[in-house]
């Protein structure tokens, strides 16, 4: 049976897909993880419309099997799959939440970058269904950007995992993005419209706060972790700072009535001290974690033949992101000082699917951004972010998302405090099972020794070897290997 994964991974996601819309709708239903959507689209055409569908396909290799992957969609288990974007008869359950005294129609923002620099980019993004915004970060200086920019770090042909970057901040003159946001605010005023702003001096910061707040935005974000400034003591030089955290902040608070929410550098070893910061100053929320420190080695982005250290960010920074989360939202110290009572969290990093912002969410999370996926696919991908975690919820018989949030708190514990006298065996469907061997290689140099072949290229499992690692699992490209019952150890 063809993997649903890989075909989705090979199509290309074209504009205007000559394909059919409906076609191309439901392949990017299942690319992003949300299959209730892709099966309910897919039921509805023909097969005479998926072939058509397949002959239209562009590929600079050869067509996405259509026809093929509509079967396996529409024969996968679907938990709750009455529930249909097309059945009005089962209405999905709303994603409204508060945050910072903000009623947000969704927990979906842009992050404070490139996708959000200029009136129509926003517009557009409001339109196709996102909460809202952090506008690109807003200062006083002249920013002149670099050529090239971006560059991206690849895995065996996949779409890239990570992205470094050396934006900065915006390039328009303060007033003009100001007068933006005003205009945003009075055009869609059911969205949330956040300005992010950068100052040099308290009396900057302040200056700019008061701007934001005059311009009618909902709440200010404070940028105290841009990886990238030219000058010394600004973007993440504070982020790394507790004591410029608590004095930048305080400022502000005192100088603004909307919500104030710092934005929190990860190139740092805990986020412990920078949030009881924020807390004492008064912050209505943190947003956390701007992009990581890194270098790349690519001659094709080298600028002027020289390369810098700059900001990495997309799918594989994710689980530092939720580690330094967890360090705020799981922290005893934090919540003995009552910080989840007056803060919340707006979690950023590695965002690309609903089940990813899920994760955030529960985590502590009320809200989240996203940035490096909007730049790989588009604002279209609101759309499975929204009926993707619409669906989960239908599934589980939730109908507030509040209630999702913080619930996987109490399962995270330190690594003294896990079970170490239980294993699981990992599991070998044979039917899956096209007997590459790539088990059998990653555990023979990279595990135990505990898998053999039989005379039919079928791995085996061997029980007195086999410490229940999974290596073998996670490498399989088939998915052939799964999960055994828990047992103790002997």
């Amino acid at each position: 049976m063809l993997h649903i994964n890989e075909e989705t991974a090979r199509c290309l996601l074209c504009q205007d897909a000559p394909c059919g819309q409906k076609a191309a709708r439901a392949i990017r239903a299942a690319r992003f993880d949300n299959l209730w959507t892709a099966a309910g689209l897919f039921s509805e055409l023909s097969e005479a419309e998926l072939s058509a569908g397949e002959a239209a396909c562009i590929h600079y290799d050869k067509p996405i099997r259509i026809a093929e992957l509509a079967s396996c969609i529409r024969q996968t288990p679907i938990p709750n799959s009455q529930f249909s974007i097309h059945n009005s008869q089962s209405p999905l359950p709303s994603l409204e939440i508060n945050f910072c005294d903000m009623v947000c129609e969704n927990p979906f923002f842009l992050a404070s970058s490139a996708i959000c620099t200029n009136y129509e980019m926003v517009a557009r993004a409001l339109e196709a269904g996102w909460a809202g915004v952090f506008y690109k970060t807003i200062s006083k200086q002249t920013i002149r950007e670099v050529s090239p920019r971006f560059d991206a770090v690849r895995k065996e042909g996949t779409p890239f995992v990570g992205l470094r970057n050396m934006e900065q901040l915006s390039e328009n003159p303060y007033t003009m993005d100001f007068d933006i946001l005003r205009r945003l605010k009075q055009n869609y005023p059911s969205k949330r419209i956040i300005a992010s702003i950068m100052g040099q001096t308290e009396e900057e910061w302040i200056e700019l706060a008061k701007m934001a707040e005059e311009a009618g935005c909902d709440a200010v974000e404070l940028n105290f972790s841009c990886p990238q400034m030219r000058l010394t003591g600004l973007g993440s030089d504070i982020g790394q700072n507790p004591e410029l955290i608590l004095f930048y902040t305080s400022y502000v608070c005192k100088a603004v009535s909307i919500p104030v929410i710092p934005k929190m550098t990860p190139n740092i070893m805990s986020m412990t001290s920078p949030a009881l910061s924020c807390f004492y100053a008064g912050a209505k929320g943190i947003s956390a974690i701007n992009t990581i420190k890194s270098i790349t080695m690519s001659r094709e982005a080298e600028v002027s033949e020289k390369k810098t250290v700059s900001g990495y960010s997309g799918k594989a920074v994710k689980p530092i992101a939720l580690r330094m989360i967890y360090e705020m939202t799981g922290n005893p110290i934090l919540h003995k000082a009552g910080i989840e009572k007056h803060m919340d969290i707006s979690g950023i990093g590695g965002i690309e699917t609903w089940r990813d912002a899920l994760e955030f969410i529960q985590l502590g999370c009320r809200n989240v951004q996203v940035c490096t996926a909007v730049m790989q696919y588009g604002y279209r991908i609101i759309d499975d972010l929204i009926l993707g975690l619409q669906h989960y919820m239908a599934s589980r018989g939730i109908t507030e998302l509040k209630k999702l949030v913080g619930e996987e708190l109490p399962n995270i514990v330190l690594p003294h405090d896990l079970d170490r006298e239980t294993m699981v065996f990992p599991k070998i469907d044979r039917e899956k099972c096209i007997g590459c061997g790539r088990c059998y290689i990653s555990c023979a140099d990279g595990g135990h020794q505990a898998i053999e072949f039989d005379a039919d290229r079928r791995p085996r499992i061997l029980g007195s070897k086999c410490v229940g690692c999974h290596l073998c699992r996670l490498v399989c490209p088939t998915g052939a290997i799964g999960l055994a019952k828990r047992v103790r150890k002997l």
